[in-house]
């Protein structure tokens, strides 16, 4: 039999969490972010899913817009770090893939190019992030040149990328608006700005487009409640099973490193999932778990592929029970907390070794 190690894929909540997206920016046209695998859930799974609901999807890069198309998926897909090559502009008009101009290469690259056809382009702006876009200075500069070239076809989408969006109490989200707001002043074509966070708590930055990723896999950005974030929907569910369960007497120690030991007589479990399932090797003693639906703590260090649990003060425990590492009861960025990380790199960090298995 095999290890019962899966994470479990809920397809109608990706669905509705895209619907809530829908609902908080009613005016805006929907590109849905299924970069890095599709956050860790399988990019081909959840653009699946997403594609009729969406009317563009984005990638970080022309390999993961192919892995797309060959699927046959024929929706369009946004290249969010644009080409890193020259040839790869002709492959973008070829496939309907839609780039993004970051910096004069791009844009000489663009001019320069002889192609099958004309691309639609976002031009992306540096308001605060100081990671990619032109100067907020020269963005009717370049905006000017790709309305002018015979490789740029439809509506220039101008786009920026926030820093803090996910820390309400920062003005810098406000400051990177006002600077996106005077840069943008006067041009035509569509804007874009909003990313997860964006989406759900700052409605000024709705604007054309609104670019939903993190939220749609039914997580909050926020270390704050908000709430519009009630109504997100974990598609991600991370379980395994109870393998084994043994006393420890009060002094003895449980794992490597003898990094927890037993302050009273204590029950603990080993579940068969580990660091090379994608579960945190970081996460600290106290990290719950759910055993059969009932919080435990994690009580010794993370192993390759085995985990231990304090079940002392929980009902019944068998082996074969189902453990839970995060999900719907059990929010996978109190766990990313616990591994002083953040729940997007739990997610995307997931291996192939654990099985995706559809639940719809």
């Amino acid at each position: 039999m095999a290890r019962a190690n899966q994470a479990r894929l809920n397809l109608q909540s990706l669905r509705d969490n895209l619907a809530l997206a829908r609902r908080l920016a009613p005016a805006s046209r929907v590109m849905s972010v299924v970069k890095a695998n599709g956050y860790g859930h399988g990019a081909v799974t959840v653009a699946r899913a997403l594609a009729p609901l969406s009317d563009a999807l984005a990638v970080a890069c022309i390999e993961e817009a192919m892995e797309l198309r060959a699927a046959g998926l024929e929706t369009p897909v946004l290249l969010l770090e644009g080409v890193f090559e020259a040839s790869e502009l002709a492959i973008a008009a070829r496939e309907n893939f839609w780039v993004t101009i970051d910096n004069r290469q791009h844009l000489g690259w663009l001019e320069e190019a002889r192609l099958p056809a004309p691309l639609r382009c976002w031009l992306k702006v540096d308001t605060g992030m100081h990671r990619l876009g032109v100067p907020a200075a020269e963005t009717a500069d370049y905006h000017q040149r790709l309305a002018v070239s015979n490789n740029c076809q439809g509506d220039i989408v101008t786009c920026t990328h926030f820093a803090s969006a996910d820390d309400l109490g920062s003005n810098q989200t406000n400051e990177q608006l006002a600077l996106f707001e005077r840069a943008t002043a006067g041009l035509s074509g569509l804007r874009s700005a909003a990313n997860s966070p964006g989406v759900l708590g700052w409605p000024a930055s709705h604007y054309d487009w609104i670019r939903p990723g993190y939220m749609l896999y039914g997580n909050t950005p926020f270390q704050e409640p908000h709430p519009n974030t009630n109504a997100l929907k974990p598609v991600m569910t991370l379980c395994s099973s109870v393998i084994s369960l043994r006393e420890v007497a009060v002094g003895e120690t449980v794992g490597y490193g003898a990094s927890w030991s037993a302050q009273r007589q204590s029950r603990i479990a080993t579940v068969s999932i580990g660091y090379g399932d994608g579960y945190p090797r970081m996460a600290a003693n106290g990290t719950p778990v759910l055993v059969n639906g009932h919080r435990a703590p994690l009580a010794g260090r993370v192993s390759m592929d085995m985990i231990t649990v304090d079940v002392t003060d929980l009902p019944e425990v068998n082996i074969g029970d189902e453990v839970v590492l995060w999900g719907e009861d059990l929010p996978v960025g109190e766990v990313a907390a616990h591994a002083n990380t953040i729940g997007y790199e739990l997610t995307t960090r997931m291996p192939s070794r654990t099985p995706r298995v559809v639940i719809d």
